[in-house]
């Protein structure tokens, strides 16, 4: 076993390595951070801005931003070619490591990322790219960063990391063999992607079509007055949510770190709402005395958890019995009136139509955040009770074999992610023979 050799200190290389292989710190084969965008910049000048949450943890640039200089983020700053590698130095646990596939002299990358520019006839490019994401190297950057909630490193530390710096010719065939092999394996995982859209889609139509028609197409109809429903059955009542519940409340909305514990009074938070259930792999929990000093805002079973902010806002779930007299962190809480059936409530808030009534709604520029007014106020139908337990037995039955195809397809997804990996992390240590990329 061979050490990779940095500046700094040894690092020990997951491979075995010629002998005569040359291993350089990036510094010295490539040029970091070269260009800024000066201050004196042209107000006009456009930008093409990468941001760190513009790159996802395969690489793809997603999105990006457009301004003009003046308007600009001060972050802003990084000039970047096509040919080049940004690698995030912050978040690092993102593994926003992307290749710049564009030549544009607008586009500007944020000076949270470390842009390398290879020397171009000491590396290649797309080989350079594919080393700084191999497991080696993303797990080195990571193992450089410092903090806890928002781990950083930087520009030195990244120069350090040392590059496996072969003959040109068995560069390139290294990046013509993963090229060829990636797009391959991202096409497959797009296709799993669209069939998983396509399925929840269904899904939705299926949930939407149930809770707001029912499950007898022959019933007698009449107008709901709700734009967006439509017809519904004509023995259901049309109501807003708040004529439904005996309570609608935001949970614990103060500081509760200093009353956390390993055993206690479990406190949900949004992250633990999910589309009609709980989950419970990340459930924290707080001393007694804060449970008790907060003791109107208890859960209750069959209560309906709202979250009331951020990216999932309006995602909806039913209280279990394990939860009863739990506690929750500024979401939503709604108890239901005797002779209601919790999850056909769950399940229509979840629906399109809800959503969509949340999103106008609520407040919020970048992201919609909910009231109690506004729940309160969400028109919604009553069946009766019986015909809630045969609505949501009836999704259950049908959702239960989509459910299954989508978890297979999520679990083939994540499968070829780690193959593609592994595969990258082989080939650029020299553990796949791509001597037949030199004479294809």
């Amino acid at each position: 076993m061979k050490a990779l050799v940095s500046c700094d200190r040894n690092l020990l290389w997951l491979g075995d390595l010629e002998k005569s292989v040359t291993l350089m710190p990036l510094k010295y084969v490539t040029q970091i951070n070269a260009k800024t965008l000066p201050e004196s910049t042209p107000s006009d000048f456009p930008i093409k801005y990468i941001d760190i949450g513009s790159v996802d943890s395969t690489g793809k640039i997603l999105q990006m931003s457009e301004f003009v200089f003046e308007n600009s983020p001060s972050r802003a700053r990084r000039k970047v070619i096509q040919g080049d590698t940004i690698v995030s130095t912050v978040r690092t646990y993102l593994k926003a490591i992307s290749y710049v596939e564009e030549n544009n002299p607008s586009l500007i990358a944020s000076t949270g990322f470390a842009v390398l520019s290879p020397i171009g006839n000491i590396l290649n490019p797309r080989y350079l790219y594919y080393w700084m994401r191999s497991s080696f190297v993303v797990d080195e950057i990571c193992a450089r960063s410092i903090g806890v909630s928002y781990p950083a490193t930087n520009a030195s530390e990244i120069g350090s990391i040392s590059i496996p710096v072969l003959p040109l010719e068995q560069q390139s065939a290294i990046a013509s063999f993963l090229d060829r092999k990636t797009v391959a394996i991202a096409t497959l995982i797009d296709k799993k992607q669209r069939l998983i859209e396509l399925l929840e889609e269904k899904r939705n139509a299926l949930i939407n079509q149930a809770v707001t028609k029912g499950l007898n197409p022959n019933v007698p109809m009449k107008d709901s007055g709700i734009s967006g429903i439509g017809e519904v059955p004509e023995h259901w009542r049309v109501k807003i949510f708040k004529r439904v519940t005996s309570r609608i409340e935001v949970g614990i909305a103060e500081a509760a770190t200093h009353a956390y514990t390993l055993q206690g009074v479990p406190i949900v938070r949004s992250g633990n709402v999910k589309k009609n259930y709980i989950d419970f792999s990340d459930i924290l929990y707080i001393e007694e005395w804060f449970a008790e000093k907060n003791r109107s805002k208890y859960l209750r079973k069959g209560d309906i958890l709202t979250v009331r902010t951020g990216a999932n806002a309006g995602m909806t779930a039913v209280v279990p019995e394990e939860l009863n007299h739990a506690q929750c962190f500024t979401l939503l809480i709604a108890t239901l009136n005797p002779q209601q059936f919790p999850l056909f409530y769950s399940y229509y808030i979840n629906s399109s139509f809800a959503q969509s009534f949340f999103t106008v709604e609520g407040w919020g520029s970048a992201q919609v955040n909910l009231s109690v007014p506004i729940l309160q106020t969400l028109p919604i139908v009553e069946p009766p009770y019986k015909e809630q337990e045969d609505i949501v037995s009836f999704i259950q039955k049908s959702t239960v074999m989509i459910d299954k195809i989508i978890t297979k397809n999520k679990e083939t997804i994540e499968k070829l992610q780690e193959y593609r990996q592994t595969l990258i992390t082989a080939a650029v240590t020299g553990k796949i023979d791509v001597r037949e990329e030199v004479t294809a």
